[in-house]
C-alpha cells in the first residue's frame, strides 16, 4: 500500500482560505484535514470542505470535452438546441472549434459581440489568466461590480479609501465585537477560535442579524432588526451616542463631512430611527451604550449585508460609527468587511475595465445580455462560474444564454450553466489544481498545489510521494492555464500567454519575491503578506484623496417594501453544506426547505409542500415553522440549482445595490401559497 499526506489549500469561494492536508491511498484521496501549523486554519476544516471527496468522486464529474451537436454550426440561437445532448470530443477538437467560432464572431461584428464571464468559483491567482486572454483578443465584453462584495467594498473605498481589515488575530485587542449581520459558524468558521478567545479575555460580543443564527450563543446581546433596515438602526446608534456625549471629540480633525453627518443624524430622533428597524429602543440603546463605553470597539460586517438596494450606504453607516467614536485606526478596533486578496500579487499586465469596450452589471446579467444592441452578444464564454444559478432571475440568465449563439463553459461538474453550454470544457477540481491564492477574510498567502491526479491522468503519483503536475495534453481535465493555452495558440496568441504553471506564478509574485517571499517559501506553508498592517490607517491616516474618512452625508434607500399581496422578505443565505451552488453532501429529495414563523405559515403545518411566489417566479418548498423567525422574513438556504427546483434566485429580481454593482438579493418580497 502507498500512502502519503500531501498539503494544498482550499481555492474555494471562502475567506479563510485553509492549508489542507490530503491522505492518498494507492493515488485515492481517502482524507481531508486542516494543517495544524497553519495559524489561520488550526487543524480544522469546514463542514463542506471537509466532505469534498465525496464532490471530488462523485461519478458525474465532468472527464472529458463535450459538444451539443449542431453547435458546431454557426447560427443556431434558441432553447430548443440545448435539447440535443452533450456528446464527448477530442481536446483538438474542442479547442479548434471554440477558437474558429470565436474568431469568426469577432470578424463578423467585433470583439465587443463576445462576452468573458468570469466569477469566483476558483479564487486562484492563475485565473484571471483568462482575462488576459480575452483581453488580447479582443478586448471583448465583461462584467463590472460584484454580486457578493461590490457595494461593501464601493462603501469603504468611498469612506476610507480601501477596503481592507486589522488582522484577524487583532480581535483579541477588543473590548468590544459587534457582529453585524455576520453568520461566523458558516461563513467564517476560522474566525470563532479568536472570537472565542477575546470573549476570554473580556471581550464582550454582540450580535444582528435578521435570523437567530448560531452567533447569538457567543454574543451578550442579539437584536433582529427588520430586513434592510440597518441604515436606520446604525443611524440611530449614532444618534444615541451623539446625545450621549461618546463620540470622539477630535472626530472633526479626521473627518471630511462631519458636520452634515452630525446633521443627518439629527435630522431624527433616536426613537424614529430604531423604529424604522423595528427594534426596541432599550435594546438599540444597549447596544449604542456598549459601542460607545467599551473601547476599542471593533465591527465585523458580514458580506451579506451589502446584498440589497441600500447596502453601499448601509455599510456607509457603520463606517461612521467606528469613525466619530474613534475606534478605527486603532488596535481593537475597524469596521472589518474584506481583506484585499489580491494585493500581495501583481496583475497590474491586465487592465479590466479600463480595456473593455463595454461592461454589463454582474447583477444585471440576463437582462443585460438580450438588450445588447450594436452588437448583440454572440458567444459567451464562462470561467469558475455558474451564473444561471447564482445570478438574480436564473429563468432571465437561462433565456440569455439561448440567445447568444455559441456558449462555452470550463467546469468541474454538470450544472444549470453546463445545461445551456454548446461547448463543456472539463478542468481541475481544488485537490488536483496547482496556483498561489490570496485570502478575503486573514492576511495570509499560500499555494495550492496538485494532491491528486485528475480523472484519465497518466500517473497517479510522482516519485517523490506529490500527484504529477498538471498535463497539457492530457485526454482528461486539464489546468486552465493550459486550456487557454490551446485556445491562445488557435488564436495566433502563443506568445500572449506561454510558460509554465510556475512561470505564472512567479510572475504574479514578482512583488512579494521582491519583499523575499519566493514560492518556495510558500511551498513550506502559508505566509502573512508582508505589505499589510497589522492595524488599519494607524494615526487616522486614511487612503482617501484628503487623508481623512469619509462621512455620509444622505439616506440610504427604504427597506423592502412589504404589503398584503407580498407580506414576507425572502433571504436565502449560505449554508454549511455547500459552498454557493457547489453542494458537498447528498440534497435531501423533495422541494426546498423554508423556514418561517407559524404565524406567517397561514394555516399551512410543519412539513407541508407549499408554493413561495414572487413577482417574478415562484418555487415549491417544504415548510419548516420556527417560533424564534420574526414574521416578516422567509429563510431558506443557497446554492440550489434549477434544474433540481431549489433554486432561491428564480423569485429574485435583477436589481443592483445603490453603488458597486452588488445584487440586491435579500430585498425580494414573497408570499406563502398552498401547493
Amino acid at each position: 500500500m502507498d500512502e502519503h499526506v500531501r498539503r494544498t489549500a482550499c481555492n474555494r469561494d471562502c475567506p479563510d482560505a485553509c492549508s489542507m492536508l490530503v491522505t492518498v491511498r494507492d493515488g485515492r484521496g481517502v482524507l481531508l484535514r486542516g494543517d495544524p501549523e497553519d495559524p489561520v486554519t488550526r487543524g480544522f476544516l469546514c463542514e463542506r470542505t471537509s466532505r469534498f471527496l465525496a464532490r471530488q468522486y462523485d461519478p458525474a464529474r465532468l472527464s472529458v470535452p463535450l459538444l451539443r451537436r449542431g453547435a458546431e454550426r454557426p447560427g443556431a440561437r434558441g432553447a430548443a438546441r440545448f435539447e440535443q445532448p452533450l456528446q464527448p470530443i477530442g481536446w483538438d477538437e474542442a479547442l479548434s472549434l471554440a477558437a474558429e467560432r470565436l474568431a469568426a464572431v469577432r470578424s463578423q461584428s467585433g470583439p465587443a459581440a463576445i462576452l468573458h464571464y468570469r466569477s469566483g468559483g476558483s479564487l486562484g491567482l492563475l485565473k484571471p489568466m483568462a482575462d488576459h486572454l480575452f483581453e488580447r483578443f479582443g478586448p471583448v465584453t465583461i462584467k463590472h461590480g460584484d454580486i457578493c462584495s461590490g457595494a461593501g467594498e464601493a462603501a469603504q473605498t468611498l469612506d476610507f479609501g480601501v477596503p481592507e481589515s486589522n488582522d484577524l488575530f487583532d480581535a483579541v485587542n477588543s473590548r468590544l465585537i459587534v457582529l453585524w449581520g455576520k453568520n461566523v459558524h458558516t461563513s467564517s468558521v476560522h474566525a470563532l477560535p479568536v472570537l472565542r478567545e477575546a470573549k476570554a479575555r473580556g471581550c464582550t460580543l454582540a450580535g444582528l442579524d435578521p435570523v437567530r443564527t448560531r452567533a447569538a450563543e457567543l454574543c451578550e446581546l442579539f437584536l433582529r432588526p427588520r430586513p434592510g433596515a440597518d441604515f436606520w438602526l446604525a443611524m440611530g446608534l449614532a444618534r444615541w451616542l451623539f446625545d450621549h456625549g461618546l463620540t470622539d471629540a477630535a472626530a472633526p480633525s479626521w473627518c471630511d463631512h462631519f458636520d452634515d453627518f452630525h446633521a443627518l443624524v439629527h435630522g431624527r430622533s433616536f426613537e424614529e430611527w430604531v423604529a424604522v428597524a423595528d427594534v426596541p429602543p432599550r435594546d438599540a440603546a444597549r447596544l449604542a451604550e456598549l459601542y460607545g463605553t467599551l473601547r476599542p470597539a471593533a465591527i465585523h460586517v458580514g458580506w451579506g449585508l451589502g446584498r440589497r438596494r441600500n447596502g453601499c450606504q448601509t455599510t456607509r453607516a457603520l463606517d461612521a460609527l467606528g469613525a466619530i467614536t474613534g475606534n478605527v485606526g486603532v488596535a481593537g478596533g475597524g469596521v472589518s468587511y474584506t481583506t484585499r486578496r489580491r494585493a500581495a500579487f501583481d496583475l497590474s499586465f491586465i487592465r479590466g475595465e479600463a480595456a473593455a469596450p463595454r461592461t454589463f452589471a454582474e447583477p444585471l446579467l440576463g437582462p443585460s445580455i438580450l438588450a445588447a444592441r450594436d452588437p448583440a452578444i454572440r458567444a459567451v464564454w464562462v470561467t469558475a462560474g455558474n451564473p444561471v444559478a447564482m445570478l438574480p432571475e436564473s429563468e432571465t440568465v437561462r433565456a440569455a444564454f439561448a440567445h447568444s449563439e455559441f456558449n462555452v463553459v470550463v467546469d468541474t461538474h454538470p450544472t444549470d450553466t453546463t445545461d445551456v453550454a454548446d461547448l463543456v470544457l472539463p478542468t481541475l477540481t481544488l485537490l488536483e489544481d496547482s496556483d498561489v491564492l490570496g485570502s478575503y477574510g486573514n492576511h495570509w498567502l499560500h499555494v495550492s498545489e496538485p494532491a491528486l491526479a485528475p480523472p484519465l491522468a497518466a500517473g497517479a503519483a510522482a516519485g517523490n510521494g506529490r500527484a504529477p503536475e498538471p498535463d497539457p495534453h492530457a485526454p482528461g481535465p486539464r489546468h486552465e492555464l493550459h486550456i487557454l493555452q490551446g485556445l491562445a495558440a488557435r488564436l495566433g496568441l502563443s506568445a500572449e500567454l506561454a510558460g509554465s504553471i510556475d512561470d505564472w506564478k512567479r510572475r504574479v509574485m514578482r512583488r512579494l519575491e521582491e519583499a523575499g517571499v519566493t514560492l518556495e517559501v510558500l511551498r513550506r506553508g502559508a505566509v502573512r503578506n508582508p505589505f499589510a498592517p497589522h492595524v488599519l490607517f494607524e494615526g487616522r491616516r486614511f487612503l482617501t484623496p484628503s487623508g481623512r474618512a469619509n462621512l455620509l452625508t444622505s439616506e440610504a434607500a427604504p427597506p423592502p417594501h412589504v404589503d398584503a399581496d407580498y407580506p414576507l422578505t425572502l433571504m436565502a443565505t449560505s449554508t454549511p453544506r455547500a459552498q454557493s451552488s457547489q453542494w458537498s453532501v447528498p440534497q435531501l429529495p423533495g422541494p426546498p426547505e423554508l423556514t418561517v414563523h407559524p404565524e406567517t405559515a397561514a394555516g399551512m403545518v410543519e412539513g407541508q409542500v407549499a408554493l413561495l411566489r414572487s413577482r417574478v417566479g415562484a418555487l415549491r418548498v417544504t415548510l419548516h415553522l420556527d417560533p424564534s423567525m420574526r414574521r416578516d422574513v422567509a429563510w431558506m438556504p443557497k446554492g440550489g440549482q434549477v434544474r433540481d427546483g431549489r433554486c432561491a434566485n428564480v423569485l429574485v429580481a435583477a436589481a443592483e445595490s445603490d453603488v458597486g454593482g452588488g445584487a440586491a438579493y435579500y430585498d425580494e418580497c414573497v408570499r406563502l401559497e398552498p401547493a
